[in-house]
């Protein structure tokens, strides 16, 4: 079986706890406004093997704390998503976080088929008119569900309001000088980083959450 794959990187430190693999899922049916990864809502035709996948991330298993899943929209390939799940859960023992912009209802009969594969769930659509105020999501009516024991212990803390500590992004820089941002940026993180970029002459295209 094949998967839409947008990227992947480790470590990222902005969406869980920890020191965690990123895996972004190609493809959206949703396109949410105001969303920040339009470059992830594009289905392709260039698909990774997940047995190909799996053996790119098993390297960083020993340095990771947890893998946290996103897009694009996981669950526009849920049987993908299951395979991968449980291909990770053979050799990874941390704690597994999945984004959807689906909410919580619409998504429960592919949850009830991956139970024990993910720990915590963020559900619900980015809303552009929400405030933004809550751990781990781009809008407080999304929702994050603690699916398992192993989830409660290490997102029990993320129910709790955002604090100006943890309004951090990671940032990488690719040998093509490409900076991509990962995490959940405030509204206006965006803004201020467009407005420098172009100061100094650069092109900007966001890759976040």
């Amino acid at each position: 079986m094949t998967v839409g794959l947008a990227r992947l990187h480790f470590p990222v430190t902005t969406l869980g706890p920890g020191k965690r693999i990123g895996i972004w899922f190609q493809g959206c049916s949703l396109r949410c406004p105001g969303c920040l990864s339009p470059e992830t809502w594009r289905f392709t035709r260039d698909k990774i093997a997940i047995e190909a996948l799996v053996a790119q991330l098993r390297p960083w298993y020993s340095q990771a704390d947890g893998i946290t899943l996103s897009g694009g929209e996981p669950f526009d390939q849920p049987e993908a998503l299951g395979r991968l799940l449980s291909a990770i859960r053979q050799d990874f023992s941390g704690n597994i976080l999945v984004f959807s912009g689906h909410a919580y209802d619409a998504i429960l009969p592919h949850l009830n088929s991956m139970v024990g594969l993910i720990d915590a769930l963020v559900s619900g659509p980015f809303e552009q008119q929400s405030p933004q105020t809550l751990k781990l999501r781009g809008s407080d009516n999304q929702v994050l569900h603690l699916l398992t024991e192993l989830g409660k212990t290490h997102f029990s803390d993320y129910h709790q309001p955002l604090n100006e500590h943890e309004k951090v992004l990671d940032m990488t820089l690719d040998q093509q000088g490409r900076v991509s941002l990962i995490g959940i940026p405030r509204r206006d993180d965006l803004i201020r980083l467009r407005t420098l970029l172009e100061q100094q002459g650069h092109s900007f295209s966001p890759v976040t959450k």
